[in-house]
Parts: structure tokens; C-alpha cells; sequence
């Protein structure tokens, strides 16, 4: 059996935290053991996604670190987990983690495999990422989940004895069609069933780009009055200042619901006419496989790979074009019902093919078993 250990720097909600529990909670139990070391404190590893993975019976450790602070007690710690938990290989996810897997090179003689997640040009010119490309020749691989990530990285440097592309996988049977899912959202809203609903999933922050989504949305209610939009995500509720001031500049506060960190994800995604994705920095985007899934038309930014995961399926745009997003929501609503379910029922079809859960979870296996023989 295979025992792989994986490094992470934080459980807070994110893509990298979503691929790791989707990983984990879905492989062979009967050909691989999994255990995962959060590098931050207690509070860190009482988050939802270390509930998942600990709910499907996988071990959860935490090395007590402060973040943006090294830590020798920690790297002590993190030695001492691999020489008890004895794993086969090591799995790193995210920059820090990669750094400090190396540890377990010369500490267990154990392969290392890194894992990145970034495509963004300004995010990588910090100093950790460029220190990894200078020690990137160390791990047994780096798995990349996008071909742009990929390009990125390579430009600063990184060399490693092997690339593996490795997309994110979605569960079909979480993010589907669900017509129940439409109409209690709309119910929990306030809408019937026939109000056009854009949506954005995503947490607070400037990367997200909630301010082009909002401007676009100016132009969209400016023509339609019967138009809604939704945010969804961590730190997007009515307690952000921020968020209230730019919903009242755009003049749409009263068109624009506020949701919050929400666990229905799958149920709100189902509720969407159009889902967005207006980002400035990703590399593969969750919520655009997530609502392709689920069977809705998606508009998504040029970023990463978001163009090669949607196809002819939906509408790319340039980032920070809020014209260009405007045009091309308006374009999804102006069709037939029967046209924006063939649309969305295409694009489902296009994740099953390509980044179905079961398929993704399967490379990662398939590179584990290649690197221990």
C-alpha cells in the first residue's frame, strides 16, 4: 500500500484545499493511505475542509506554525510526523509547503512531489516562489494544474525533473442540473422562478475582482430591470464597508444579494442563469468547472486556463473589461431558455469527458504508483 503524507499550507477554504479533500476522499482506499499535516495552528485544522477529510477517515495533523513566521519546532515537528506516520512519499500543496517538504529528502529519503497552483504573473514574483524555482531540480516531480501555471513558472526558473499536468476534477454527482435547487434559492431570495440570477462564487479579495463584476452589473440593470445578481463567498456579506460602498456607487444595491460563506454551493450554483467569474490571477477556476457541471452557461475572464476549460462551451472576456462582461451576460440571457439549457447541458458533457472527479483522482494515483516502483 501506498502512504502518502500531505503538506499543506492552510485548510482555509480555497482550490488547493478543495483538490486535496476531493483527493483524498474519493481514491483507493485499498491501494492508498493518506494523512494530512496543515503547516498552522490548532484553529487552522477546525476549518470545513479538515472536517471532510477527517469525516472520510483520513488523519489530520497540525505543526503549530504562526503564519509568516519560520518555525525550527516546526520543521522538528514535521520530521518527527514522517518518522511516525512512515510514508511512502511526501505531496505538497502550495509554496511554503513545498519548501518545507524538502525536509523529508534528506530527513526520510522519501520522494517529494510538488504542487502548483498558481498562473498568476504579480503573485509569483514574491520572494518564496522564486526561491523554490532555485531548489525546484529537488522534488521527484512538480504536478501543475494548468498549462499556463506551467509557462509562468517556467519563466522564472523552475526546472524540475519532471512536469505533470494534472487538472481539477469535479464531482458530477455534487454539481448537477437540479431544478429543486433552482426554485428554493429563488424562494430563499425573494425571486420567482423566471428573474434572470447572475451569480459570482468567491471569496473577498482583490484577486476575485467583485469591483468589474459590480460595474458590469450597472450596464446589465441599466438595460434590464428585471435582472439579479448574487456574491457568494467568505468576507462578502453586509458587514464589508468596502463591499457596500462599491454596491452603492455602482447604484445597484438593491439588485445585488449578499450571501456570505455559504456550505450550499452546489445548491446556489444549480440557481444561477449565468455564473461569472470576473478574476484577475487563476489558474485552473474551480467555480467555472463547478457551474459547467451543474449545467450553467458560464462568463469567465481570460485567465489561466479558464479558455481551454470552457471551449465553444461559454463566453471569455478580457479581465477588467466590465463592457466586454456586461455584453456577454447579456448575450447568455438573451436566449431561449431551451437554448441556455442546451448550452449548459453541453458544457456539463465537456467536464465529464475531460475533468470528471473519478478521472483526476486517477492521474494523482497513477503518478503515486510511477514514482514508488
Amino acid at each position: 500500500m501506498i502512504r502518502v503524507l500531505h503538506l499543506i499550507t492552510t485548510l482555509q477554504a480555497g482550490g488547493a484545499q478543495t483538490m486535496l479533500t476531493n483527493l483524498v476522499s474519493h481514491g483507493d482506499g485499498d491501494a492508498l493511505r493518506h494523512v494530512v499535516v496543515d503547516m498552522l495552528g490548532d484553529d487552522d485544522v477546525n476549518t470545513d475542509c479538515a472536517a471532510r477529510i477527517r469525516a472520510c477517515g483520513v488523519p489530520v495533523h497540525s505543526l503549530g506554525m504562526t503564519r509568516g513566521r519560520a518555525s525550527a519546532a516546526a520543521v522538528g515537528r514535521f520530521i518527527r510526523l514522517l518518522r511516525s506516520e512512515r510514508p511512502t512519499l511526501v505531496q505538497t500543496w502550495l509554496y511554503h509547503a513545498d519548501l518545507l517538504g524538502l525536509a523529508a529528502v534528506p530527513a526520510a529519503r522519501l520522494p517529494v512531489v510538488w504542487n502548483i497552483r498558481s498562473a498568476w504573473h504579480q503573485g509569483i514574483k514574491r520572494l518564496t516562489p522564486r526561491v523554490c524555482a532555485l531548489l525546484s531540480r529537488m522534488p521527484a516531480a512538480v504536478v501543475v494544474n494548468s498549462e499556463a501555471g506551467r509557462a509562468v513558472h517556467e519563466a522564472i526558473g523552475y526546472r524540475p525533473r519532471r512536469w505533470c499536468l494534472i487538472g481539477n476534477g469535479f464531482d458530477l454527482d455534487v454539481f448537477k442540473p437540479d431544478e429543486q435547487a433552482r426554485a428554493s434559492v429563488r424562494a430563499e431570495l425573494g425571486l420567482d422562478s423566471g428573474t434572470p440570477l447572475i451569480g459570482l462564487i468567491g471569496r473577498w479579495d482583490p484577486h476575485k475582482d467583485h469591483q468589474t463584476f459590480l460595474a458590469g452589473a450597472a450596464l446589465v440593470a441599466a438595460r434590464d430591470p428585471n435582472v439579479r445578481f448574487v456574491l457568494v463567498g467568505d468576507g462578502v456579506s453586509s458587514d464589508n464597508p468596502v463591499l457596500l460602498r462599491m454596491l452603492e456607487d455602482a447604484g445597484v444595491a438593491a439588485r445585488v444579494h449578499l450571501l456570505g460563506s455559504r456550505k450550499d454551493i452546489a445548491r446556489i450554483t444549480a440557481a444561477l442563469d449565468v455564473a461569472a467569474c470576473t478574476s484577475i490571477g487563476e489558474a485552473f477556476p474551480n467555480v467555472v468547472g463547478e457551474a459547467m457541471a451543474a449545467g450553467v452557461p458560464c462568463v469567465a475572464t481570460d485567465v489561466g486556463d479558464a479558455a481551454k476549460l470552457v471551449g465553444e462551451m461559454s463566453m471569455i472576456v478580457p479581465p477588467r473589461d466590465a463592457p466586454r462582461l456586461a455584453a456577454a451576460w447579456s448575450n447568455v440571457l438573451a436566449m431561449s431558455l431551451d437554448e441556455r439549457r442546451k448550452l449548459g447541458l453541453e458544457a456539463r458533457a465537456r467536464i465529464s469527458e475531460r475533468y470528471s472527479l473519478a478521472a483526476i483522482v486517477q492521474q494523482y494515483e497513477a503518478l503515486y504508483q510511477d514514482l514508488v516502483q
